[in-house]
């Protein structure tokens, strides 16, 4: 997974981890999360499964349709 360092991978899967905990608490499936924010599922997956850097705005985007601040993703790491 290109040149993060440990640590910073484990911050990718952390907060891919909270994604995925939020979204099954909405009981929403991968597909339905990516159409309300308009990202693909498999985009949705690979940032659940901490493979992707995601940025500010997809956060934002996802924080949105899960009804939770952007912060709630990135609590653990703070």
């Amino acid at each position: 997974m290109n040149n993060y360092t440990e640590t910073e991978r484990g911050h990718l899967k952390t907060i891919g981890s909270k994604m995925r905990i939020l979204r099954q608490k909405c009981n929403m499936s991968q597909e339905s999360l990516a159409f309300e924010t308009q990202l693909d599922r498999t985009y949705i997956g690979s940032v659940e499964r901490g493979e992707r850097n995601i940025s500010v705005l997809n956060i934002i985007k996802i924080a949105n349709v899960l009804e939770v601040p952007p912060s709630e993703l990135l609590k653990e790491i703070l």
